[in-house]
């Protein structure tokens, strides 16, 4: 390994060289199911928002990876997960994305098993039962869950631990000043991207391709143009002293309050935040391997994913809205969401092409830069994950 940065203290940046991890690691089947069994499996997955399932019998199914998940609000207002397969033969139980049940049970298709909404058996049509059979034995695979601020989390570890709802990286911030629990869904976006979930994680840590690859948001934003996320990612940081240029320092242009073709904020933005915060004009919280919020003045967006294959991931993108802002008339949804969609597509086309590339019979392993430590994070904590096996 070799040095390849003179790093003064609390710059940050890697000092020497370090690979990707293999390439075949984005496309190999059986390292895809490796990954599944011992990260998707075992930690807590973001998977909606609670008022998507607003009242009682609403459910919602979800795939993450091999595994389908049933979320049912049963008569009392509670979620319940469960794994949507019968407990008689494994038949799945509800195939609709969402909707809302019939009755206050659920009923398989096949032969007709019938549980309560808190997954205990109710009743089967079998006109002969062995004496050794126990309802009590047969209810449905129950998933561990928590709702956190309005937030929908699953594990589907049957050893599931307590829900954490800290951040998984240190350089997140606290998002505690934000309303989170009292926002609504305004608008969402739904991708099918041609890569594997880890191109799409590395893109998300890095801006070294910003200036190339989104020149508005490295308008808005200017230490992007840089190819920096922010001040200390300079090695020549010190020197510039006590600087307010966002080139140097970091946050929004001068003049622009959010992310926004023109920078302009909606009308209402949230009252408790502080001034660094509102300063900053993003904040981000990640929580892996799932999901990630960029919180703003005035909206809040989450980025979360689902692995459906070696090669594709499920990509779901949520603005959030204070009620004042959805219940106004004068609300232009478009122009609040424009910016933030265009900086996806464009992440997004960019992730498949990397996906692509990785197929080359020569490439067994990329080339980090210094300015790539988050990604090196990313990739530690992914071998960390297995290692676990």
């Amino acid at each position: 390994m070799s040095d390849i940065l003179e790093a003064e203290p609390e710059v940050n940046g890697l000092t020497q060289v370090k690979p990707t991890l293999p390439s075949n690691w984005y496309f190999d089947p059986a390292q895809y199911h490796r990954e599944l069994r011992n990260i998707w499996y075992r930690n807590w997955i973001y998977l909606c928002r609670s008022e998507t399932l607003d009242a009682p019998l609403a459910f919602r199914t979800f795939e993450i990876g091999d595994q389908n998940v049933l979320l049912v609000r049963d008569e009392n207002g509670a979620l319940n997960a469960f794994h949507n397969t019968c407990r008689h033969r494994g038949a799945v139980l509800k195939t609709e994305p969402s909707g809302r049940l019939q009755a206050r049970a659920i009923t398989c298709p096949y032969h007709a098993w019938t549980y309560k909404l808190t997954g205990e058996l109710a009743r089967m049509p079998s006109k002969l039962c062995a004496p050794d059979f126990s309802k009590a034995d047969h209810g449905l695979y129950k998933i561990a869950l928590a709702e956190w601020n309005g937030f929908v989390f699953i594990n589907l570890d049957e050893n599931a631990g307590p829900f954490d709802a800290a951040p998984d990286r240190d350089d997140s911030a606290p998002v505690d000043n934000w309303p989170l629990a009292d926002l609504r869904v305004g608008h969402s976006v739904r991708k099918l991207l041609a890569c594997n979930w880890k191109v799409f994680w590395e893109n998300y840590n890095e801006c070294l391709h910003c200036a190339h690859a989104h020149p508005e948001l490295s308008d808005i934003v200017p230490i992007y143009s840089r190819g920096l996320l922010s001040q200390r990612d300079d090695p020549n940081w010190r020197a510039q002293g006590d600087t307010t240029d966002p080139k140097l320092k970091g946050g929004l242009k001068i003049g622009a309050e959010t992310w926004s073709m023109d920078g302009r904020a909606l009308p209402y933005t949230f009252p408790k935040l502080t001034e660094a915060e509102r300063a900053a004009g993003q904040t981000y919280f990640t929580k892996l391997p799932s999901m990630y919020m960029v919180a703003h003045i005035d909206y809040v967006r989450i980025v979360h994913m689902r692995p459906l294959g070696p090669e594709q991931t499920e990509l779901t993108a949520e603005w959030l809205f204070p009620a004042e802002t959805l219940n106004d008339p004068a609300f232009d949804l478009p122009k609040a969401v424009e910016f933030a969609d265009l900086v996806m597509r464009q992440d997004v086309a960019l992730c498949e092409l990397n996906q692509k590339g990785l197929h080359s019979l020569r490439h067994r392993t990329g080339t980090l830069m210094p300015e790539e430590y988050l990604v090196h994070k990313l990739h530690n904590w992914v071998r960390s994950q297995l290692d676990e096996s």
